[in-house]
């Protein structure tokens, strides 16, 4: 390896900049209509089919299965617990499994598990609750957790879990599940974003791919290089709203966050990114965009090898891990220098439902028992979704699986304690989409940042002030 190869790829950057202003080169892609189906889009949702046997629901018909048990029932509570949930694939049959030896455990308690395609889990939740035929426990996406908590159904389940295990667990992790001093939700699966490269690409451009790039301004001159040397974007960013905007607001509330900004105040009921900080963090993607260093094109140019860099869900390490398109490395997400890190948080939590007291007892019994620390370290294991408890992400037995197996998986568990979430609002899916409507714009160049902005908050204001 060359002197040069060993700096850091922003130390070799400003000659390639030279280079650039010299030869004139360097385009962005032409504009396209945005995908949301891409890795970083959204926090991840797997849509479930399952390989469970079918059998009826009473709002629908989605696949399951029942683990039984033939040991004798215990005396303090026996029964059938129905849990939906939207995993497949290994997922799905590693919770199965997990079910079952719970059930092992206990005997007498039955795990009937549902499994409901994600893009049908709200819509049956919803029938359910009309027709009260509603689960015991179901599991899906955080963001929706704000949505379950109107039904006015969700036990809290403060009382029922162990209070060391609530301390165990990432705060943010807790903040979508709370009203008042209730907790009505409780995690059992996390992922978050962390920088993706190809190493490839880096090593062409001549930087050393073990040392990227560690604040926003280093970013920008190792992009706008890579982008003189290869002729492809050096880090790309999600930059169309498409039908729901998250996409492009989870990505751009990560560089908020870094910049000391918040997207909602305190209480969620304005717009609080329109601030000194929210300016920094747009026109931080301005600069990229405006330098070429980031495409203006549907998301996925960094996976089809179109560009160097980008933000990317810790998913994509188990993903790419049998055959990745490129070598590629991971690391977490450059901040501003006289910023602080962030990342954003994403995975499933479960709700338990209402019914008699002991019924309630015993499905929080299975949840308290699934996030155990045993239980925790297994599933992040086998499935490759991040601890959310503490004491497993930081603990030796975990560190260690992960650097014989996985070792680019260890800077988004390393961002943990970094994460941040998205705002508890039921209203959070509108006020996304409005925001990156607006925020587009100044991406485009059709608005500046301090107007983008100023609509922005205009517009999710409206959305708050509406009646959920």
């Amino acid at each position: 390896m060359t002197r040069r190869l060993r700096r850091r790829w922003f130390a070799v950057a400003a000659v390639a900049t030279a280079l650039t202003v010299i030869a004139g080169c360097g385009s962005s892609s032409s504009p396209a209509a945005s995908s949301s189906s891409s890795s970083s889009s959204s926090p991840a949702s797997s849509s479930a089919s399952g390989t469970s046997d079918p059998a009826g629901s009473a709002s629908g018909s989605p696949a399951a299965t029942t683990a039984s048990s033939s040991s004798p029932a215990p005396s303090s509570w026996s029964g059938e617990l129905t849990v939906w949930h939207y995993w497949d694939g290994k997922n799905a049959d590693t919770f199965s499994a997990m079910a079952q030896k719970y059930q092992t455990a206990h005997p007498g308690v039955t795990i009937k598990v549902v499994n409901v395609p994600g893009s049908d889990m709200m819509t049956k939740l919803q029938a359910a609750v009309s027709s009260r035929t509603l689960p015991d426990i179901s599991i899906g996406d955080l963001v929706n957790v704000p949505r379950l908590v109107q039904t006015g159904r969700l036990v809290d389940l403060t009382p029922l879990i162990p209070q060391a295990d609530w301390s165990d667990m990432y705060p943010a992790m807790l903040s979508f599940g709370t009203k008042d001093d209730q907790q009505l939700s409780i995690p059992v699966s996390a992922n978050d974003l962390g920088l993706m490269y190809n190493a490839d690409l880096v090593r062409q451009a001549g930087f050393d791919p073990a040392k990227p790039p560690t604040t926003w301004d280093e970013m920008k001159t190792a992009a706008a290089a890579i982008k003189a040397k290869t002729g492809k974007a050096g880090f790309e960013l999600f930059t169309q709203a498409g039908d729901n905007g998250e996409g492009l607001t989870w990505n751009f509330q990560v560089s908020l966050w870094q910049a000391g900004g918040e997207f909602l105040d305190e209480g969620n009921t304005k717009a609080a990114f329109n601030s000194d900080a929210g300016r920094k963090a747009l026109q931080y993607w301005v600069d990229l965009i405006d330098a070429k260093a980031s495409p203006l094109a549907p998301w996925g140019e960094f996976e089809k090898g179109n560009a160097a860099s980008a933000q990317e869900g810790s998913w994509m390490v188990g993903i790419w891990a049998d055959k990745p398109p490129f070598t590629f490395g991971t690391a977490q997400i450059p901040a501003p220098a006289d910023g602080r890190k962030a990342t954003n948080l994403g995975g499933e939590q479960a709700v338990v439902y209402s019914s008699d007291d002991a019924r309630e007892k015993a499905a929080a019994d299975f949840l308290a028992w699934f996030d155990g620390p045993a239980q925790n370290l297994s599933w992040s294991e086998q499935t490759g979704f991040l601890p959310v408890r503490r004491s497993v992400a930081e603990g030796a037995e975990y560190k260690s699986f992960v650097a014989k197996t996985s070792p680019r998986m260890q800077p988004f568990v390393d961002a943990l304690p970094t994460a941040h979430a998205r705002p508890n609002t039921p209203q959070y899916a509108e006020a996304s989409l409005a925001f990156a409507k607006q925020v587009e714009k100044a991406l485009y160049g059709k608005a500046t940042v301090e107007q983008a902005l100023s609509a922005a908050e205009a517009d999710v204001n409206q959305v708050l002030s509406a009646t959920p």
